[in-house]
């Protein structure tokens, strides 16, 4: 950074917000650090309207300015730099590498704005930073805990990058948790039963999809062996997948899938014994909740972006060409077709019975269990 910043001129800080849930989830220990850095100023949030479930009513942020993300082009963007210079920030922080937010943040004239030279827009940022070499070897969530760190560096002189842990924890109060149960018992959920959250679906990338097929077999041994309740989660585009795994299954499980908003998912996350999912939004908001979370990984890169916490699991067989981040397999898929649902009901029943888990990724067959159970599941699935 080349520019000295003083800490009594900044009261008024404008985030410019993740544009994805998982990404979302990955900035909440950054705001924290932001929160510790500047404790006075007041902290606003600009994000899309989703990340009301996450964000409101937490204290990692003062208030929400909600983009609306119907409206785009010059007209929306005018409007939105209309509204931040109306609102006078001292400065900006920005979470996306995107030239827009930049560009906003400077036609809006904040004196102060602090963001990575990416995407040709260095010259908008008082402060650019360089992306740090690391990026690609460690988790994002360090990414977006560097831009405080920076900002703390040019407040301070120093900064506490090496011995902080990164709070990267979600509470949901108790009213909301009492809610997420009453819509669990109303569709059907039993109260005495463990509840098993699955998530099949994945709003950005048919990549990320372990088949239906799969999600089927393991729903109904977990409701049928485990005698737990199963319920599906996922937003109202993803209602195709949860049809195709319902068609699948001979057991009828809680269906959730476009009866929640994202506020209502993170309540049913809250209270749930365990998620299995894709690598997907709520696989991250589940690990923030510290609730145990299963995630099936294939072609995306567990390093950078598997969910941030000990009580996170993944399974993944990588063959040579995972992770290959694309949206869409052009061959066979075999990076998620290689995962058995024997493997992961078996994984899912331990921790059930730990209630926690280590954090260890299987990167090879599972190795849990009986093997007379292993091979007693794996003929019922066949």
């Amino acid at each position: 950074m080349t520019r000295t910043l003083q800490p009594e001129q900044i009261k008024r800080v404008v985030v410019r917000g993740a544009n994805w849930v998982g990404d979302a989830v990955m900035t909440v220990a950054a705001l924290r650090e932001l929160r510790r850095v500047l404790p006075a100023a007041h902290i606003t949030l600009a994000t899309r309207p989703w990340a009301k479930g996450i964000f409101a009513g937490t204290d990692i942020v003062d208030e929400l300015l909600l983009i609306d993300d119907t409206r785009r082009g010059l007209r929306a963007s005018l409007r939105r730099i209309a509204e931040w210079r109306a609102r006078r920030f001292d400065l900006a922080l920005l979470f996306p590498n995107a030239f827009e937010p930049a560009f906003i943040a400077a036609a809006a004239r904040v004196p102060l704005r602090v963001g990575y030279a990416t995407d040709g827009r260095a010259f908008l940022l008082t402060h650019p930073l360089a992306v740090p070499p690391w990026r690609g070897e460690q988790h994002e969530v360090f990414y977006y805990l560097n831009l405080v760190f920076e900002l703390e560096r040019a407040l301070t002189g120093t900064a506490r990058f090496e011995d902080r842990e990164p709070q990267y924890q979600l509470h949901v109060s108790a009213e909301r948790q009492a809610a997420a149960r009453k819509l669990l018992s109303r569709h059907g959920a039993l109260n005495d039963r463990p509840l098993v959250v699955l998530c099949p679906g994945s709003t950005n990338s048919r990549a990320k999809r372990w088949p239906p097929e799969r999600f089927a077999a393991l729903a109904d041994h977990l409701m049928g062996k485990a005698k737990v309740n199963v319920a599906l989660i996922g937003a109202r585009e993803e209602l195709d997948v949860t049809g195709e795994v319902l068609a699948k299954m001979r057991r009828r499980p809680v269906v959730l899938t476009g009866e929640t908003d994202l506020a209502g998912t993170v309540a049913v996350l809250s209270v749930a014994d365990l998620l299995v999912t894709n690598d997907t939004g709520p696989a991250h908001i589940s690990a923030a909740l510290e609730r145990p979370t299963l995630v099936v990984f294939g072609p995306t890169n567990p390093v950078t972006t598997r969910p941030f916490s000990p009580t996170a699991d993944i399974i993944r067989h990588p063959p040579d060409c995972a992770p290959c981040m694309l949206r869409d397999c052009p061959i066979d898929h075999r990076c998620m077709t290689h995962i058995t649902p024997e493997e992961v009901f078996l994984r899912a029943v331990e921790m059930l019975a730990h209630g926690h888990c280590e954090t260890h990724a299987h990167d090879g067959a599972a190795t849990h269990g009986d093997e007379s159970e292993r091979a007693a599941i794996g003929a019922e699935v066949a």
